[in-house]
């Protein structure tokens, strides 16, 4: 029934579609278009729409050269279901978030409501956002199947793992292994087709299921291993230990250890959500608790406390309080080198340092203010005078911009939660 279709992917000529153009689909959608295929980016937000329509990126990793040149060769963004007619791969790339610690999985529902009136035999859907174990086979393909009429067999279905790591230079979309798995052989097959088009090297797995764990054990790893070093920096510290040196020598170890560093949380849509994927559905489906990931949340989760009671006990020892003290926060986002700050854990930092009655701003080159609608404190430049302005200066992301010896010349005092300050004389403590 795919044999068609595995053709039209081989000559470029397939329509493809995608579903969501953030910060998963957007560079997808890109990708597609740059070896060959006609896109279609449906986006159910009419600004984002009309953003690329004007060639104007939203998304860090993407340019707005790319969207420009994107939109040269057929590229064509939308939020009109009409457009999605007649294609041969859907890709969804829609959010799944966490609503009162349960998977909020409408947007897939939508998306595959949407796609279903459009979805012909013989054509194929891919779903990339991150869910739990069984969510294609359980859940989108019987919304497919109700909408289209179309039985399993008549058109493809897979799940592939998005693996987008904001601001990553090193690891892209295109050098980064995609997993890729169908419902059968043949959806497999379509599914790798596709993905082998864009990328440099996919992963097949069995099944759905296999590949809807492997991004949740992804992140459930890391998600562990961070809180880990987070508990132990706050162990250490009362220890009179170095935990950023004794981390630094243990990573000379050239097997058995892996490097991660403490820090003031975690954020993103991957940390803070999709382990508690994981959770719910053993806790759901088997009646355990995931003891790992429920620690993990717990720690990580009141990583912003701590640094609350460092900053004011910082503050104290300077004969100053948190309330009416001036603080610069340094970094929005949740991580280096990217604008995107869902989830981030600075937000949750400024929140507590303002209920304590500190005037809060932000500094962050990589956001720009009208991406900040949603914040409540004022988004400032990176410079020696709003350095010397602020009572404390808080390193919560270690951009590259955030020159440390300048940090150093004209901040009052420094809490340092990167080590961004290494080599550097300053006044202050690091986490």
């Amino acid at each position: 029934m795919l044999e068609r279709l595995l053709a039209r992917l081989a000559d470029r000529t397939a329509k493809v579609v995608v579903v969501g153009q953030g910060y998963v689909g957007l560079p997808v959608a890109m990708r597609a278009v740059e070896v060959g295929f006609h896109v279609v980016g449906f986006e159910v937000s009419p600004e984002r729409v009309k953003a690329l329509q004007n060639a104007q990126s939203y998304v860090g990793d993407v340019s707005d050269d790319e969207i420009a040149t994107a939109l040269d060769k057929g590229y064509r963004p939308t939020s009109d279901a009409a457009d999605l007619a007649g294609f041969d791969i859907a890709v969804i790339s829609v959010p799944t978030p966490l609503r009162e610690g349960m998977p909020d999985l409408s947007f897939i529902e939508q998306a595959g409501q949407t796609l279903a009136t459009h979805l012909r035999a013989g054509a194929c859907v891919i779903l990339e956002s991150t869910t739990y174990p069984g969510t294609t086979s359980e859940l989108l393909a019987p919304v497919l199947e109700a909408g289209s009429g179309l039985t399993a067999g008549e058109y493809g279905l897979g799940y592939s793992p998005e693996r987008i790591d904001p601001g990553n230079a090193k690891y892209t979309f295109v050098n980064t292994p995609k997993v890729t798995s169908g419902v059968d052989e043949a959806s497999l097959q379509a599914v790798d087709a596709f993905f082998s088009a864009l990328v440099e090297r996919t992963v097949p797995v069995g099944s759905p299921a296999e590949a809807e764990l492997v991004k949740l054990l992804e992140n459930t790893f890391r998600h562990v291993n961070i809180a880990l070093v987070n508990e132990l920096a706050m162990f250490a510290r009362a220890l009179g230990v170095d935990v950023w040196r004794a981390i630094d020598a243990a990573s000379t170890k050239p097997f058995g250890f892996m490097k991660f560093t403490p820090g003031p949380g975690v954020g993103g849509h991957c940390l803070p959500i999709d382990p508690s994927y994981l959770a719910w559905r053993v806790k759901r489906h088997l009646g355990y608790t995931f003891r790992f990931v429920e620690l993990a949340n717990d720690v990580n989760e009141h990583m912003p406390d701590y640094v609350h009671s460092r900053v004011t006990a910082l503050l104290n020892r300077s004969r100053k309080s948190v309330n009416g003290s001036r603080i610069l926060l340094l970094g929005l986002a949740y991580k280096r080198g990217t604008s995107d700050w869902r989830e981030s854990p600075s937000v949750a930092v400024a929140e507590r340092l303002a209920a304590s009655g500190a005037e809060i701003e932000f500094c962050d080159p990589y956001i720009a203010e009208v991406n900040t609608q949603r914040l409540r404190f004022p988004l400032v430049t990176f410079d020696p005078e709003r350095l010397a302005a602020a009572d404390l200066v808080v390193v919560l992301v270690d951009h590259i911009e955030f020159d440390p010896a300048t940090i150093a010349e004209h901040a009052l005092m420094v809490f340092d939660t990167k080590n961004l300050m290494r080599g550097h004389a300053f006044t202050g403590e690091v986490l």
